[in-house]
């Protein structure tokens, strides 16, 4: 585990449907971070694709070779890639993130809350299971944008020794307040880092505000992107991290014998 860690949110506008467009956005974006040295990446939900539902199956196929596409150049620029794609498996369709680290994917997580005001449920199958992965860069937690209502998912990576919570979202005006409030909680209750890439840009009728964020276990926004496709990045010191933890001891002082829950 690295004390140091720069990462990145790479924000931008997803281009409903258009996969190479996507992706060379997305490339372009990795060689630009590598002059700073970042290590970590975090890309915006369903950053291939957009949710095209009525070409969602045939987009999916694609899915594998962007994965490995990824992986490569994750591999030579010597990065940890976060994001998440549509997934084709089983006779069902899933809003999946994929970890790539040095080449390989180490860890695959498929969203848990399903948006329903958004036809999310009708067109995806719900996953079963969380993912905290460990990485070259340390250990990750992964979530998926209206997961970040789910307080309790938050606290399950953090027990499971995540230290950095990665967010791949699609979040709409005018619920922007709600984002910048809950990202600052679940780092706040939790004690840990919290990486969060939105896309920005219309997408038929829906505007995304943007306003990407790496927030520190104190609740302080580290770095914030604006309305515009960005690359957000800031240097992560685990000792702080450490220090604080230390300094208010909450881990410590947790009574899971009276709540009952996530022990």
């Amino acid at each position: 585990m690295t004390r140091k860690l720069n990462a990145a949110a790479v924000q931008f506008h997803i281009e409903q449907g258009q996969v190479e467009n996507n992706l060379q956005t997305v490339l372009s974006a990795l060689e630009r971070l590598r002059r700073h040295n970042v290590r970590l990446v975090v890309l915006p939900e369903m950053w291939s694709t957009g949710f095209d539902y009525r070409s969602l199956t045939q987009l999916a196929a694609n899915t594998p070779e962007l994965v490995d596409k990824l992986a490569g150049q994750a591999a030579r620029l010597g990065m940890v890639v976060v994001g998440s794609l549509p997934e084709s498996a089983d006779g069902a369709l899933y809003n999946s993130t994929y970890v790539l680290d040095g080449g390989r994917q180490v860890g695959r997580y498929r969203k848990l809350h399903l948006f329903s005001p958004m036809c999310e449920d009708r067109f995806f199958r719900a996953g079963n299971a969380t993912l905290a992965v460990d990485t070259s860069v340390g250990r990750i937690g992964v979530a998926i944008c209206y997961d970040l209502r789910f307080p309790e998912l938050f606290r399950r990576l953090a027990l499971d020794g995540a230290d950095v919570i990665c967010l791949s979202a699609q979040w709409p005006k005018p619920r922007q307040e709600p984002w910048r409030t809950l990202l600052k909680a679940r780092a706040i209750e939790n004690q840990v880092f919290m990486v969060a890439t939105n896309c920005c840009g219309m997408q038929g009728n829906i505007d995304f505000f943007g306003m990407s964020m790496i927030v520190s276990p104190r609740g302080e926004v580290l770095a914030e992107g604006g309305e515009e496709p960005c690359e957000v990045l800031v240097e992560l010191d685990r000792e702080d991290l450490r220090a604080y933890r230390e300094a208010i001891p909450a881990w410590h002082d947790r009574r899971p014998d009276v709540y009952g829950v996530l022990t």
